[in-house]
């Protein structure tokens, strides 16, 4: 007799991009970059010194409602502090959201591929899940629309979205949330704002008036605090108070605190890691060119590749090399892999690798 539930027998978890210590201890490689998990190729240098001087309060558990990171976050987005709530990473938000609203025949809409944690999660909480493909690797949002039943309780909408680097300007957003009732959720998951164009929705604007939309954020890509895990969500006041009620207590380190207030008081160093990653997207994007591959311009840090053919090979090849980069065989994707932005020499390796690869064909 099994004792845990068995429906969990046919999730599938889900699978990060390998690390680089494991990569170096299986290959031997004294060298690796990892080029797969959306990272950006930066230490934050400027939380060293918040870290080091809260190290001496290791020993008591952090601020439980994030006090003063609340309060810089309500003031820089010009919300209500009772309508933001913390997560370890965004992600935690997502589980949250579902552990609060979803009761067993409730059905979540997802657009498919996109971020493979909403329908894993979901079906975990006893969802529905409700596939809508994506049209030329976008949203298609008058599909999503016509997918809401009486049964439809939440809708996620990764923008940008991972993995594909595609994104929904703002009119698109707009006119869709016309098409939604107010019973059902409009989760936007933005961690990939601080790389977005300037016409991304001012999605904000979105919760006024409006108790049926909630954006995430995370500190852990533009930032480049990602081994922190730290993000926060805003939503209407109602329902910030409800996920606050099942999140666990002291679920944001205080590490991850600080380092997140450091992160909003330098400028420079966001600045820095959005610029370079522009002109690193234009370099790779010249190189894929030359290599006759082709690939969607991004709004994030990754770029999508397609390979024209099953990607193991290739990826097995680029390991050998010590350049890890994501295949999206997961995804239903088969013939496409992802590289994320790195450091220019990090770039030069991958495109050198990739044309080494391409000669022994």
């Amino acid at each position: 007799m099994k004792i845990y539930r068995q429906e969990l027998e046919k999730i599938k978890g889900y699978k990060p991009g390998k690390p680089i210590e494991e990569v170096k201890r299986e290959l031997g490689l004294a060298q690796v970059y990892k080029l797969a998990s959306n990272e950006i190729p930066f230490s934050p240098f400027y939380i060293d010194k918040a870290i080091l001087d809260d190290l001496k309060n290791i020993n008591r558990y952090p601020e439980g409602g994030c006090f003063y990171l609340r309060e810089r976050i309500a003031k820089k987005l010009k919300v209500a502090k009772n309508q933001i709530i913390f997560g370890n990473g965004s992600d935690e938000l997502i589980v949250l959201t579902l552990r609060a609203l979803i009761e067993k025949g409730d059905e979540v809409i997802v657009s498919y591929p996109t971020f493979l944690i909403y329908e894993i999660q979901a079906r975990i909480n006893n969802a529905k899940v409700i596939k809508v493909p994506l049209k030329n690797l976008g949203y298609c949002l008058d599909e999503i629309a016509k997918k809401v039943t009486k049964k439809t309780k939440i809708i996620f909408i990764a923008n940008p979205d991972n993995p594909t680097g595609t994104y929904l300007p703002h009119r698109d957003v707009e006119s869709f949330l016309k098409k939604i009732p107010d019973r059902v959720l409009v989760y936007f998951d933005e961690a990939y704002f601080e790389f977005a164009p300037k016409d991304f929705p001012r999605t904000l604007q979105f919760l006024k008036g409006r108790k049926n939309v909630m954006l995430t954020r995370t500190f852990s890509k533009a930032y480049g605090l990602a081994g922190l895990r730290i993000g926060y969500g805003v939503a209407s006041r109602e329902l910030a108070e409800i996920l606050n009620k099942v999140r666990e207590p002291f679920n944001v380190n205080r590490f991850a605190q600080v380092a997140a207030i450091a992160a909003l008081k330098d400028k420079y160093f966001l600045k820095k890691v959005v610029s370079y990653i522009k002109r690193e997207k234009l370099y790779l994007y010249k190189e894929l060119k030359k290599c006759g591959l082709c690939f969607r311009q991004s709004a994030t840090n990754f770029i999508l590749i397609d390979y024209g053919k099953d990607t193991t090979g290739l990826y097995n090849y680029l390991l050998s090399k010590g350049i890890v980069v994501r295949t999206l065989k997961s995804w239903g994707l088969d013939n496409f892999f992802r590289v994320t932005v790195g450091k220019h020499k990090e770039n030069k390796k991958f495109i050198s690798c990739l044309r080494q690869c391409f000669s022994q064909k």
